[in-house]
């Protein structure tokens, strides 16, 4: 079967039409920092809406009676939060009963993160993995979760290094006969999160992206709209601030 038709969203709507309210980059960051400051556990929120997500993707394909248990879930990790976020979402849907299999594209991944999702017995691929193996790996999974970059990429947003040929090997693996899922964890990698570029199309084309505290520019328009499937923002309890920060830009 071929990948599910995707999303074709319309530019970023104006503040007065109906449609997802964009914010950027900054402002999402700028929202969440009082949070942060305060101990709030907005990562475990992120990786609880991603597990969730999921869940429900692998279910609606696999059936109720195979669900998350015994599902093939191929984690991408970059060194940053989102990286995190991939990680602890994994390990909720080990908890679950799901294999997972880890590639980090980075040397440097969040510890914590990486340890709650080995302990239950993942397996752990080196960086520089074999392309050769990595497709292997893509081909065999039910779920790739796509946590290389998030918000916090400045200047051109293009893959590059490990994490550009950890997609590249993957990309194959998306177009055969029985596809893996990809949920992409806020943002696909490699896209502009302000304003929707691709400047190189060696990014994963997600079946789901599921954002968080607000929908990001990027994800509502072209060209990267069109690699982000279905978006679900979720809610990590920062839409109040983030709605005053828009509102005070525009004044």
């Amino acid at each position: 079967m071929q990948n599910p038709p995707h999303r074709n969203p319309p530019d970023q709507p104006a503040p007065d039409q109906p449609g997802p309210q964009a914010y950027t980059a900054a402002q999402v960051r700028e929202a969440e920092a009082p949070f942060l400051d305060r101990g709030m556990p907005l990562m475990a929120r992120a990786a609880g809406a991603v597990a969730t997500e999921a869940a429900t993707l692998l279910t609606a394909r696999r059936g109720a009676a195979g669900g998350v248990r015994g599902a093939r879930v191929l984690v991408l990790a970059g060194s940053g939060n989102n990286g995190a976020d991939a990680l602890f979402a994994a390990r909720l849907l080990a908890d679950q009963g799901a294999a997972l299999c880890i590639l980090p594209t980075s040397d440097r991944v969040h510890r914590v993160a990486l340890e709650a999702a080995l302990a239950p017995g993942a397996d752990l691929r080196p960086v520089d993995e074999r392309p050769e193996v990595v497709t292997g790996l893509a081909r065999a999974a039910d779920l790739i979760l796509d946590g290389i970059l998030g918000t916090g990429t400045t200047g051109n947003p293009a893959l590059r290094g490990a994490a550009r040929g950890t997609v590249a090997a993957i990309l194959p693996a998306l177009s055969g006969e029985h596809p893996p899922l990809v949920v992409a964890v806020d943002l696909p990698s490699g896209i502009g999160v302000d304003d929707g570029s691709v400047p190189d199309p060696t990014v994963l084309r997600a079946d789901l992206t599921v954002t968080f505290g607000g929908c990001k520019a990027g994800l509502v328009l072209h060209p990267a709209a069109d690699f982000a499937g279905r978006v679900v923002v979720a809610d990590i309890g920062i839409g109040d601030e983030l709605e005053r920060i828009r509102r005070r830009d525009l004044a």
